[in-house]
């Protein structure tokens, strides 16, 4: 069959439209530039009368009548002089031109010569990275035009650069760390400190792209994220490499905001997660709120090696299965998960031999969240103990196949007192307060796109995820709840978010003085010792049987000899 061909009308619209509007645009501006003159007019006597209005508003009651009758008699004289409306309607036309002028400030082609000077000097102080004595025509020499190296400029309000381009020669070696680092802390400098500048190199367009970062929000509170089972939010980022955003509460207002969103489970390739700072920088903060996220779909266990009663607001809460500040109970804890881990390995894999799902109670996820372990390790140390962090072998090597997640926080002075596992098979890391750029490459593995400063807000840092890119991160304020001097505001918010105590397994409880004086306890306390006698009677009956063994607790249960006659 035949095609037959599209209408002309189909086959050529989109020309006829754009030369339709192409005309329509030309006949626009073409009626503004004849018509110019009478809407400036306009414009002027409209802005003649509002001062005409405002004035008679602010003329006294009593000076209205004096006023009315100025006027009158100045139009009555200029209606009898000769030639005097003519000589008031072009006094008029004039004034209103001049009224309706444009007033807004033409922007200059150029930057001024303050602005000049800070280019030139930037450009000067590239000039030793940027030249070699063998190219024929530097782009950067000594008193050479920094136009053609900086295309792009913008400047703030204080006069700071806010935006720049660099063109670079072909040459430089823009694929080292080393020689990228150079240049940026050299940027960071000339541009002025106290900011965070993002840097974004082309390799293929020679160019680098300098950019001030804007302050994370430090305002919002812990909250319910929208987020699904498995995911959680460790704080919140710039919208430059993240393509989602969460609706926040701040108040009574709502935004979105882009976060860092940590994804555990079975299919997750950071099952678990290391947060270093210094101290006050918000690591607790980052444990108190991932603890609450936790508590929505699984059972935690804290240990605090602080020991400043910083998780005391989660004690006896349902999901919390404990919370440990000594080094018996941290120990007797962590036994606990490494055998409860193991456990559901061998239930899962049970299940999955005989072709059945897995059990319920190897599902629901279980945290072990950790707060200064390197605390115990000096106490272990003392008394000639287990260090607590080798119990965490088995949960940090077959924590994902068991929904089992650990999460160490500790100080960036007590690196080297972490064991190999910790540091291992903790992929996801996060480093909060200041800290220096070789220790962001060296915890992270990768230098950040930014320009670290000294000083920081409680909560910010960096985060980076397995291999993926190093985030700028602003933790939720999640403070204690109990503490005096946290605002009455994030206080509510993290009280909010606690589930309710933890109720008795028959959900009644037995008053002290029931105790004391029912009879029924104290029955069991007088038969216990009637089997003591027996039990030394037995020797007696046996002659044959040697003295010792009456003396000496037998083991349980105890094997009974028989001599056949």
């Amino acid at each position: 069959m035949a095609r037959r061909p599209l209408p002309r009308i189909l086959s050529n619209g989109s020309a006829q439209l754009a030369r339709s509007r192409e005309l329509a645009r030309t006949a626009a501006d073409s009626a503004t530039d004849v018509l110019h003159p009478l809407i400036t007019i306009t414009r002027g006597l409209r802005r003649l009368a509002a001062a005409g209005r405002r004035r008679w508003a602010e003329t006294p009651k009593e000076r209205r009548g004096a006023l009315l009758f100025l006027v009158a008699s100045v139009v009555l004289v200029v209606a009898l002089v000769p030639y005097g409306p003519l000589l008031a309607a072009i006094t008029l036309m004039a004034a209103a031109a001049w009224q309706g002028r444009d007033r807004s400030p033409t922007a200059s082609d150029g930057p001024d010569e303050s602005q000049s000077q800070r280019l030139k000097s930037l450009y000067e102080a590239l000039v030793p990275y940027f030249s070699a004595a063998e190219d024929p025509e530097p782009l950067y020499s000594h008193g050479g035009a920094w136009d053609k190296a900086f295309p792009t400029y913008a400047f703030d309000g204080g006069g700071r650069i806010s935006q720049l381009v660099v063109r670079y020669p072909a040459y430089f070696t823009d694929g080292e760390a080393e020689a990228r680092a150079r240049i940026e802390h050299l940027l960071a400098a000339k541009s002025g400190r106290g900011r965070e500048y993002h840097f974004t190199w082309d390799e293929e367009g020679n160019q680098l792209t300098v950019g001030v970062l804007p302050p994370l929000p430090v305002d919002i509170a812990a909250q319910r994220f929208v987020t699904t089972p498995g995911e959680t939010v460790l704080g919140f980022t710039d919208p430059t490499r993240v393509q989602r955003t969460l609706p926040l509460t701040h108040g009574e207002k709502q935004r979105d905001v882009p976060p860092v969103v940590w994804r555990t489970g079975l299919r997750s390739t950071e099952p678990h997660l290391l947060a270093l700072g210094r101290p006050g920088s918000g690591t607790s903060t980052l444990l108190r709120s991932i603890a609450l996220q936790a508590l929505l779909h699984g059972d935690v266990v804290i240990v605090d090696g602080g020991g400043t009663g910083e998780y005391a607001c989660l004690t006896g809460r349902d999901g919390v299965l404990a919370v440990e500040a000594g080094l018996a109970g941290v120990t007797a804890s962590l036994e606990w998960a490494a055998t409860e881990t193991e456990r559901r390995l061998i239930a899962a894999n049970q299940a999955h031999q005989a072709g059945d799902p897995p059990p319920d109670d190897t599902k629901r996820p279980l945290w072990i969240l950790l707060d200064r372990p390197t605390a115990f390790t000096h106490l272990a140390a003392t008394d000639g103990r287990k260090d607590p962090q080798l119990l965490l072998q088995v949960p940090l090597r077959h924590g994902r196949p068991a929904n089992v997640t650990v999460v160490v926080a500790d100080q960036l002075d007590s690196m080297d007192a972490l064991s190999e596992p910790v540091r291992q098979h903790t992929r996801a890391r996060v480093v909060l307060g200041p800290a220096t750029a070789d220790q962001l490459e060296s915890i992270l593995g990768a230098p950040p796109h930014t320009t670290p400063i000294d000083e920081l807000p409680p909560g910010r840092g960096y985060a980076r995820l397995g291999n993926g890119p190093v985030h700028r991160l602003q933790v939720p304020a999640t403070p204690n709840p109990y503490d005096d001097a946290t605002p009455d505001v994030l206080c509510e918010a993290v009280l909010d978010l606690l589930p309710p105590r933890t109720t008795p397994a028959d959900g009644e409880t037995i008053p002290e003085q029931d105790q004391s004086e029912g009879e029924p306890e104290s029955a069991p306390a007088e038969e216990e010792p009637e089997s003591v006698p027996v039990a030394a009677e037995e020797p007696e009956s046996r002659p044959d049987a040697a003295p010792d063994l009456a003396e000496e607790p037998l083991p349980n249960p105890v094997p009974v000899l028989t001599k056949e006659t």
